[in-house]
């Protein structure tokens, strides 16, 4: 008696073959990146450094991630109130859950897991709130490479290749505004051209669906006071990340200056951006020895500092990643489904 096979999708085979090249690019990268970054280190020394970390400088450090991630959920519910009410601690749970998952899962997955998580709660759709989620990345990268391009061109002398990097980054930072400003007008235009495609007539409704919910997610920008709260906390936001780097820094008898700490976040936030293993294995490393270095501090310094950094968000992220899936898993059972589907998801970072 034949048992009947259920046939493989299309759909979910070709998923399959981009999580292996996205995997495999990745992989590669990280092994790249690594051996230009591990040359002549002296691990004993980064040992020593690591062993003597100051645990009340370790704490401080601790609620200063906390702080931040409150103000990156309290953040994105500014725009998610565009199209509806989410409470803050709907969007904290989301993000924990979301940052948590950027850690451990591929291709940034976790951002389909806190836009699963805000849907389920909110009744969002899923285009619209995953859009929100990636239009925050793609304004936090804007205002990384502003703040680069202004700590550049404020500094007496600018070492190694930070020297011809200003102009580059401006006009990118510049660029992406451009986008995030005009591409909500464009809404007809997207969906003439689909039109003219001749799709098939249940796709196209789906397409123009899709258009409209997710320039309605790059839109919500585009109120005064929902622009200006948003901007006013990400200036923060990044004050604190950069308080944190000088902090963690001293935790280890190590001294990095203000505006080389403003670089490093900037440089980490744009690498992530690479596809990177989880946790930007390799990126990290590579980022912190190339911007560290020309303000004088040891290729061995900075990969002790590197690895700390690395360790305290695992553990930040990961208590609160854990209490958040603990929480929803207790009140909606189905949640593991949101981790499956975004595991298997093809998530393009921004």
């Amino acid at each position: 008696m034949s048992q009947d096979r259920e046939p493989k999708q299309p759909g979910k085979r070709g998923q399959s073959r981009a999580r292996i090249f996205y995997s495999a690019i990745a992989i590669a990268l990280a092994a790249v990146l690594l051996y230009f970054s591990l040359k002549g280190i002296d691990w004993r020394r980064v040992g020593q450094i690591l062993a003597g970390a100051n645990v009340p400088y370790v704490i401080v450090c601790c609620i200063l991630c906390t702080l931040a991630l409150f103000l990156r959920a309290y953040r994105w519910r500014i725009l998610l109130r565009a199209d509806g009410e989410v409470s803050v601690a709907t969007a904290f749970w989301a993000t924990a859950a979301g940052y948590f998952g950027n850690n451990f899962l591929p291709a940034r997955a976790g951002e389909i897991v806190r836009t699963m998580m805000i849907s389920s709660r909110s009744g969002l759709s899923k285009a619209f709130v995953l859009t929100t989620a990636l239009s925050e990345r793609l304004a936090d990268g804007i205002a990384l490479v502003t703040i680069s391009a202004l700590v550049l061109l404020t500094l007496p002398s600018r070492p190694g290749w930070l020297a011809q990097a200003a102009k580059p980054f401006a006009i990118a930072g510049g660029l992406a505004l451009l986008a995030l400003a005009v591409l909500p007008y464009l809404e007809q235009a997207f969906k003439a051209i689909t039109r003219a495609v001749r799709l098939p007539e249940k796709l196209e409704a789906k397409l123009h669906h899709l258009i409209e919910h997710v320039l309605r997610g790059i839109k919500s920008f585009h109120h005064p006071s929902r622009l200006g709260g948003f901007l006013a906390l990400t200036g923060v936001i990044w004050f604190l990340d950069s308080l944190t780097t000088i902090t963690g820094a001293k935790a280890l008898s190590l001294t990095i200056s203000f505006p080389s700490a403003l670089l490093l976040i900037a440089g980490l936030g744009l690498g992530s951006a690479l596809p990177s293993t989880p946790g930007y294995v390799g990126v990290w490393q590579f980022v912190a020895v190339n911007v560290l270095t020309p303000f004088g501090v040891s290729r061995t310094d900075a990969i002790a500092y590197i690895l700390f950094y690395q360790a305290l968000l695992y553990v930040v992220i990961g208590f609160w990643g854990i209490l958040a899936f603990a929480r929803r898993r207790r009140s909606e059972p189905g949640i593991t489904e949101a981790v499956e589907v975004a595991s298997s998801s093809d998530v393009v970072s921004v």
